[in-house]
């Protein structure tokens, strides 16, 4: 895995990691693809991953689960509770993993210019500790592979994220 230089990350503070990255599509596109379970399943989580639990209850004070499986049959699970959910611009959730330490903040923008989505993550840590361990557990890279997946869904015919078929859902 590594970042092909789509996803651009920075530290600007000693708690920080902030994750930008431009789709090739309308923010209500990238919205839904953040927040319904269908689609998530198509694309969260690096090559060879698969997500086999997304349960979302989109509402501030609703909460998530995913379960990733990796391709050596190891489990990587994660919950939250938003925050703030803005659709289509903007959510806020707390966010933790099984079998890591502590509890971040995940606050994603998105802003549509020109029919193009800039996706502005900042994940706020409890420590500049915590905030250095998932650097060095390669998150910069599972998080390249996983943007890379959802912009070929986002430019795939077959995601049903346009037009009347996301009016309908």
């Amino acid at each position: 895995m590594k970042n092909t230089g789509t996803l651009k990350v920075t530290t600007p503070t000693e708690r920080e990691i902030v994750l930008t990255r431009v789709f090739d599509a309308p923010r209500r596109m990238v919205f839904d693809a953040f927040t319904k379970p269908e689609l998530l399943k198509r694309w969260f989580g690096p090559r060879g991953w698969e997500l086999v639990v997304c349960d979302i209850d989109l509402r501030v004070g609703g909460t998530f689960r995913f379960l990733l499986r990796g391709p050596d049959g190891r489990d990587m699970g994660m919950r939250g509770v938003y925050r703030e959910v803005t659709p289509p611009e903007r959510s806020v959730h707390m966010e933790s993993f099984d079998d890591y330490p502590g509890e971040s903040q995940v606050t994603t923008l998105l802003v549509e210019q020109g029919g193009r989505t800039t996706m502005t993550a900042t994940v706020l840590y409890p420590s500049q500790e915590i905030r250095d361990i998932v650097i060095r557990m390669g998150m910069e890279h599972g998080a390249a592979e996983s943007y890379d997946k959802l912009a070929e869904l986002l430019n795939s015919a077959a995601a049903p994220l346009s037009g009347q078929e996301a009016a309908r859902t």
